[in-house]
C-alpha cells in the first residue's frame, strides 16, 4: 500500500519547535512564527545586516530545521517522482540533488523543494514547512503498490554553512567539502575523520553542496537528536573565521539579492514556473507531470505577467504586495522586497503585465503607501552569483 502521511501542525498557536529552540533561546536570538514553526529571525550584536555582511564576506550558520524532509521509497521510485514533479530526474545521477516544482493540474505552483536522489529505488525530498503536509499527501495518495512515502519532518534536522569560508567550517570538524555543486554525500560515525564527537546521536548526516543565499555553501541533514552538538561544533567553527549565527531574517535578504522565489510570494497556486520565469526546472520534454498540459498550453501561448527584477533609484524600501505603476497606470504587484545590505538600496520582485513591454532599464515606480518610490527594471539576479566558485 502508498505510504500514508502524518500531518504537519501549521496553525500559529501550536508552533512547532526546532531541535535547536534552546540554543537559540542561549544566544538571545529574535524568535517568531515561520510556516507553523517558531524560529530565529536574527541575533543580538548586529542582527539582520551583520548576519548578511557575515555570509556574503565570511560564513554564516542556519537552523532550517523547519523545512520538510521525507523519503520516497520503493522499487520505481525515481520514476514515480519523476511522474509527479516537474523537472527531469533523467538530468541528474545518484548523489545528485534537483531543484523542483510540486504544480497543480492549473498550472499553479503548490512548492517548490529540492528532490535529493540516492538511488532508483530512494529519494528524500525537501519541501517548505508550510506546504509539507500537502505535497507529502498528493505523493502519498498518488503513490502506487510499493512506493513509500515518509514523513521525517520530526527525526531529522537541517543545517546550513553558507559563505566564502563555509568549507573551512566544514573541514574544521571532520566533514567533506569536496563536492560539486548540487552533489551530496553521506557520511557516518565510522568514516576517517569523523568521529562521535562530530555526531552524538551516532547516526549519518548528509552534505549537500546546496542553499538559498547564492554563496558557496553546504547543508546538513542530520537525525534531529544529534543537531545541538553539531550546531555547537559549526557554530565554534563559524566564529573562528569571522563568522556568526544567522536567522531567517538575512536568509531573506541574501536570497532576494539573488532574485531566488519564496513561495506564498514569488511562486505560489495562482503564480506558474512560466509566469515566474522558473521553465529551467521543467522537464518540457517529460510525457507526464503534474500541470503539464495546462503549463505547455501557457508556454505556447505567452504569459499575462512575468517576473522580473526593480531596483529603487529614490529613497525608500519596496515591500510585497505594493502596486507597480508606468506612466501613472498599474502594470503589476511586487511580491518580495527589501533593503538590499549588499547594494544599499531598495530590490524588489515584480509580477509585470507583458502587455506594457518594460525592458530592462524602463522607469516605473512603486506606490509606498500612497507615495511614488522610482524604480528601474533589472532582472536578477542584484548581485552576482557564488553558487559554484
Amino acid at each position: 500500500m502508498a505510504g500514508s502521511v502524518p500531518a504537519v501542525t501549521s496553525s500559529d498557536t501550536d508552533l512547532r519547535h526546532s531541535p535547536l529552540h534552546e540554543r537559540h533561546v542561549e544566544l538571545g536570538a529574535v524568535l517568531g512564527p515561520f510556516g507553523g514553526w517558531t524560529m530565529p529571525i536574527s541575533y543580538p550584536d548586529g542582527g539582520v545586516l551583520a548576519e548578511h555582511t557575515a555570509v556574503r564576506e565570511a560564513v554564516g550558520v542556519f537552523d532550517v530545521s523547519h523545512l520538510g524532509t521525507a523519503t520516497i521509497t520503493g522499487p520505481g521510485a525515481v520514476d514515480f517522482v519523476n511522474r509527479c514533479l516537474t523537472n527531469d530526474l533523467g538530468r541528474i545521477g545518484d548523489g545528485q540533488a534537483q531543484y523542483t516544482l510540486c504544480c497543480a493540474e492549473d498550472g499553479g505552483v503548490l512548492d517548490d523543494l529540492i528532490v535529493y536522489r540516492v538511488r532508483d529505488d530512494e529519494l528524500l525530498l525537501m519541501p517548505n514547512a508550510a506546504n509539507a503536509a500537502e505535497v507529502l499527501g498528493r505523493l502519498a495518495a498518488a503513490a502506487p503498490d510499493g512506493i513509500q512515502v515518509t514523513n521525517r519532518h520530526a527525526e531529522l534536522a537541517v543545517l546550513a554553512v553558507q559563505g566564502p569560508r563555509s568549507a573551512a567550517v566544514l573541514a574544521a570538524v571532520g566533514l567533506p567539502t569536496e563536492l560539486g555543486y548540487m552533489a551530496f554525500q553521506d557520511v557516518s560515525c565510522e568514516s576517517a575523520g569523523l568521529a562521535t564527537q562530530v555526531l552524538a546521536g551516532g547516526g549519518p548526516v548528509r552534505v549537500c553542496r546546496t542553499g538559498y543565499t547564492g554563496e558557496h555553501g553546504y547543508e546538513l541533514v542530520l537525525d534531529a537528536d544529534a543537531a545541538p552538538s553539531v550546531w555547537d561544533r559549526l557554530l565554534s567553527a563559524a566564529r573562528a573565521q569571522g563568522g556568526r549565527p544567522c536567522g531567517l531574517g538575512a536568509r531573506d535578504t541574501l536570497r532576494t539579492e539573488l532574485g531566488y522565489p519564496l513561495h506564498g510570494q514569488d511562486l505560489s497556486a495562482e503564480i506558474s514556473p512560466v509566469q515566474a520565469r522558473c521553465g529551467w526546472a521543467v522537464g518540457w520534454d517529460k510525457p507526464e507531470f503534474w500541470g503539464r498540459d495546462a503549463l505547455v498550453a501557457q508556454r505556447r501561448d505567452g504569459p499575462g505577467r512575468r517576473l522580473t527584477g526593480l531596483v529603487a533609484t529614490g529613497r525608500g524600501v519596496p515591500r510585497p504586495g505594493m502596486t507597480v505603476l508606468a506612466d501613472g497606470a498599474p502594470v503589476g504587484v511586487t511580491t518580495s522586497g527589501t533593503f538590499s545590505p549588499t547594494l544599499r538600496v531598495g530590490i524588489a520582485l515584480a509580477l509585470l503585465d507583458t502587455s506594457a513591454k518594460l525592458d530592462k532599464g524602463a522607469s516605473v515606480s512603486v506606490d509606498v503607501r500612497g507615495r511614488p518610490l522610482e524604480c528601474v527594471v533589472a532582472p536578477p539576479p542584484f548581485v552576482p552569483s557564488h553558487v559554484r566558485d
